[in-house]
């Protein structure tokens, strides 16, 4: 019901624009919101669901279902004419992954404009909190559902003992950030249209753009302030929460984790700059401001393009992969293994080492100066390794559908993390439109299993998922 309202909501663009699509655009709002009604009449009444499996499977439909449903106005308004595309266009929306089929988005109708948007800002932290909010109790942890959905957010150091303060707080936050930056860009000199589908697209992590070049064309204040909603996006929202609240004992419990964010991103940022200004010989100032912009997009997996990164060094595009990977913090809109489980990672391997030289001594990994369970460490170093057996077996898959090597793994690192932008024809500038429909169907799943983190979706995959008792 929700997405059939925010479909409605972009008839306003399409009167205010004149773009002709106010007829699909009507039926697509009815023909989402219709079914939604249709299911709360039959099934309010409903209030557990005492099978845990239940749970799992309901979380997955819901980001298949509403991506189904979210490409009825591109397929309404004849944009996008395959099935493939459109379901391509609009799963990367949902799940704020920002690749798109489109390669000149400028001749788009504004309400399909605002739809790829508003798709992305909903997907980025509304989804969630929407669900966690409205569904009653189903008989499991929420907080728990919570914490496997919201892009890998930790409960260390939880700032609220109920779910319905957690969701308002969070969703609070999010509101808040989009209406000041959607400000700020207004008040930088952009237009009020172009600040509310760029302040979407990037406090959610997404990256989709309503310019065929991104952000290239924005004054260099606008890319600033993009990097700072997109910089705003990779942090821990609880944190935001209890810094703009002045809890500051609070905020001791993930320092660790932001301490770790920040240094990597100044020192890649740093690397960034230096290699543009001594390897491509641009101009000191071009080179600060793409390379720190730039920087931060990619570590935040939002997409989002200072300049056209395919003709970059072929060092940095390696470098972008490895940050993509990585992410920015848990608790955040964004998309990768998330900055918590790298620096358990990298303090695990350290203990090792330590261990090798002094076996007996008494070294835990620790976070925020507390000891971290074995069992989390184990938990941590599977969901590496199968986030890295995905990202392979899917660079395979896409190899078999005739995308060449290069390709298939931007793409196949670029769909799971949710960056978006991939390599070669996919990268920079380019888009998905050449990839074949097997493809695009294969990078639609890597976007599913990225944003839900692999392992929701790989339950359903064991044969005892689906056996009785």
């Amino acid at each position: 019901m929700t997405e059939g309202l925010l479909i409605l909501s972009c008839l306003i663009p399409a009167w205010h624009f004149s773009d002709g699509t106010w007829l699909p655009i009507t039926a697509s709002g009815v023909a989402t919101l219709l079914p939604g009604m249709l299911l709360y009449l039959r099934f309010r009444r409903v209030r557990t669901l005492a099978d845990r499996r239940k749970a799992y499977l309901l979380v997955v439909l819901m980001w298949v279902v509403l991506a189904l449903f979210g490409m009825i106005p591109f397929l309404a308004t004849g944009t996008l004419s395959s099935f493939s595309d459109a379901f391509f266009e609009s799963m990367s929306g949902i799940t704020s992954t920002g690749a798109t089929v489109f390669p000149e988005v400028e001749s788009l109708p504004a309400s399909i404009l605002l739809w790829r948007s508003m798709t992305q800002w909903f997907g980025g932290f509304g989804i969630v909190l929407l669900v966690l909010a409205v569904v009653p109790s189903m008989g499991i942890n929420k907080y728990s559902l919570y914490t496997a959905e919201v892009s890998g957010a930790d409960n260390t150091g939880k700032q609220s003992t109920t779910m319905a303060n957690t969701v308002r707080q969070t969703l609070g936050v999010y509101i808040l950030l989009t209406i000041l930056f959607v400000f700020l860009l207004y008040r930088s000199g952009m237009h009020f249209w172009d600040a509310v589908n760029i302040t979407f697209t990037n406090i959610s992590s997404g990256g989709f753009s309503i310019y065929n070049n991104s952000l290239e064309r924005l004054t260099h204040l606008q890319q600033y302030l993009v990097a700072g909603a997109m910089l705003m996006s990779g942090i821990n929202f609880a944190l935001l929460y209890n810094f703009f609240t002045f809890r500051w004992d609070r905020l001791k419990h993930k320092l660790d984790q932001l301490s770790f964010f920040l240094l990597l991103l100044g020192v890649a940022a740093l690397f960034v700059t230096l290699a543009l200004r001594l390897r491509m010989d641009y101009p000191w100032a071009e080179a600060v401001r793409c390379g720190v912009v730039q920087t931060v997009s990619v570590l935040t997996t939002t997409g989002s393009l200072a300049a056209d990164t395919s003709l970059w060094w072929t060092p940095i595009l390696f470098l972008f992969v490895i940050l993509s990977l990585c992410g920015a913090m848990a608790g955040s809109t964004t998309g990768g293994l998330k900055a918590m489980r790298v620096l358990i990672l990298v303090r695990n391997v350290r203990k090792i080492l330590r261990d090798r030289l002094h076996p007996h001594a008494v070294d835990p990994v620790r976070l925020n100066g507390r000891p971290v369970s074995s069992h989390i460490i184990t938990n941590v170093m599977v969901i590496f390794m199968v986030y890295v057996a995905t990202i392979l077996l899917g660079t395979v898959i896409l190899m078999l559908c005739g995308i060449n090597a290069t390709e298939s793994i931007g793409a196949a690192a670029a769909c799971i993390t949710g960056y978006g932008p991939g390599l070669g024809l996919s990268g920079g500038f380019g888009c998905y439109a050449a990839f074949t429909a097997t493809a695009k169907g294969v990078c639609s799943f890597l976007m599913l299993m990225g944003r839900l983190e692999c392992m929701t979706v790989l339950v359903l995959m064991l044969p005892s998922f689906w056996k009785r008792g």
